[in-house]
C-alpha cells in the first residue's frame, strides 16, 4: 500500500523524467507500465521513473493506472488545455512530514521568513550581498533583471519584445508567438518545480516570496530557473519559427533532461528550507529513510504509532526509560525473614 511504501522502494524524484504530458487519450496499466492508448499509437512509460504526469483534456484513467502511479510515488496532476491551470493533484515519494514541517516554520516566523527569501534573491544574484536589502528593494532588483533578461534574449534572436502579455484563465488568447511560447514554458517548469516540491515532502502553498495561493511555494522555486530555462527556449523557438505551444513543452523537456533539472531542483529546495545548510541530498535521503515517521507528536519528541496508550503509567515509564522499579507499602507484622 502507498502509504506503507518504504522510501528505499521508491526511486529518487531527482533521477526521474520531470513531466509527461498527456490529452485526447486512455491511460491503462500494464504490469509496472502506464500504457498511452489514443488512435494514432500505443505508448509504454514505466511508472516508477516519471516525476509527474498532467492529465489534459479529453484523458480517461482507469482505477489500476492510478494506483501504479500513486505507488511509484508519481504525482498526477490534472490540468486544463496546454498544461496551464492545475485543478488537482496527488501525493509524492515522499512518506514523512519533517520537511513539511520545517517549511511550516520558517515562513510562520517572519525573521526566518524573509532569510528564506533573501537566500532566493540571493541564487539569482551570484557574487553580491543582498543580506540587508530589504524585501521592497529585493523586489525592485529581481524586476530590473527580469527586465534585463528579456532585452538580452531579444537583442540576440531578433524576436522584438514589447513586455509581457498574459491573460488570466487563458494565457493562449492573446499575446504575440513568444508570449504564447513562454506560456507554455513557464507551465512546464511549473508542473516540473511542484512535481519536486511535493516528492520531497515539502508544502506547494507555502511560499515565501509569493503568498495566499495554493502554488506559492511552486511560483517561487520556478523563478528561480525562468531565466535559464523557459525565457531562452522562447525566444530561440520564436526566431526559428517554431511556435507551437508543444515545441516549447518538447523543448522544456529536452532542457530538464539535458540540464538535470530534477536532482537540481530537489537540491534547491531541501537547502533553502534547511536553514543555511547546504542542501546536501544525501542528508535528505537519510532524513527521508529514518524511523521519524509515522510517529505520535509529544512534548518530549514523539512516540511510536499503532501502540495500544491505554495502558498504566508503570508501562509507559518501562518503554519511555527501559527500566521499571517496583516497591510495595510496609505492611505491619511481616519481617524479611518471613518473605
Amino acid at each position: 500500500m502507498w502509504w506503507l511504501a518504504n522510501p528505499h522502494s521508491l526511486h529518487r524524484v531527482s533521477d526521474r523524467i520531470s513531466t509527461v504530458y498527456v490529452e485526447m487519450c486512455h491511460i491503462d496499466r500494464a504490469d509496472n507500465a502506464v500504457v498511452f492508448i489514443n488512435k494514432e499509437r500505443t505508448v509504454r512509460l514505466p511508472a516508477a521513473y516519471v516525476g509527474a504526469i498532467m492529465l489534459g483534456p479529453g484523458t480517461r484513467i482507469t482505477h489500476g493506472a492510478v494506483r501504479l502511479l500513486a505507488d511509484s510515488g508519481t504525482s498526477v496532476c490534472w490540468v486544463g488545455e496546454h498544461g496551464v491551470r492545475m485543478y488537482a493533484s496527488g501525493l509524492g515519494t515522499s512518506r514523512s512530514s519533517g520537511l513539511a514541517v520545517k517549511q511550516a516554520r520558517l515562513v510562520s516566523h517572519e525573521t526566518l521568513r524573509v532569510g528564506v527569501a533573501r537566500r532566493m534573491y540571493q541564487m539569482r544574484f551570484p557574487g553580491e550581498d543582498v543580506s540587508q536589502c530589504s524585501m521592497q528593494q529585493l523586489r525592485g532588483r529581481e524586476g530590473a533583471r527580469i527586465r534585463k533578461v528579456y532585452a538580452d534574449f531579444s537583442r540576440e534572436t531578433g524576436i522584438p519584445w514589447q513586455g509581457r502579455r498574459y491573460k488570466a484563465g487563458d494565457a493562449f488568447a492573446e499575446g504575440d508567438p513568444v508570449n504564447r511560447l513562454l506560456s507554455a514554458a513557464h507551465s512546464c517548469l511549473y508542473a516540473a518545480c511542484h512535481a519536486a516540491i511535493v516528492g520531497v515532502g515539502a508544502v506547494p502553498s507555502l511560499g515565501f516570496v509569493h503568498s495566499g495561493g495554493a502554488l506559492s511555494f511552486v511560483h517561487d522555486i520556478a523563478d528561480l530557473y525562468k531565466a535559464d530555462y523557459s525565457i531562452p527556449l522562447a525566444f530561440t523557438l520564436a526566431a526559428a519559427g517554431q511556435i507551437d505551444e508543444s515545441d516549447a513543452r518538447y523543448g522544456m523537456r529536452q532542457r530538464f533532461k539535458d540540464g538535470h533539472f530534477m536532482k537540481q531542483v530537489v537540491k534547491d529546495v531541501v537547502g533553502l528550507l534547511s536553514e543555511g545548510a547546504d542542501g546536501d541530498e544525501a542528508s535528505f535521503e537519510d532524513a527521508q529513510h529514518s524511523d521519524a515517521s509515522n510517529v505520535l507528536w509529544d512534548e518530549d519528541g514523539g512516540v511510536d504509532s499503532g501502540v495500544d496508550w491505554s495502558t498504566n503509567q508503570d508501562f509507559l515509564e518501562l518503554r519511555r526509560h527501559g527500566f521499571l522499579a517496583v516497591s510495595g507499602p510496609d505492611v505491619a507484622g511481616v519481617s524479611e525473614e518471613s518473605l
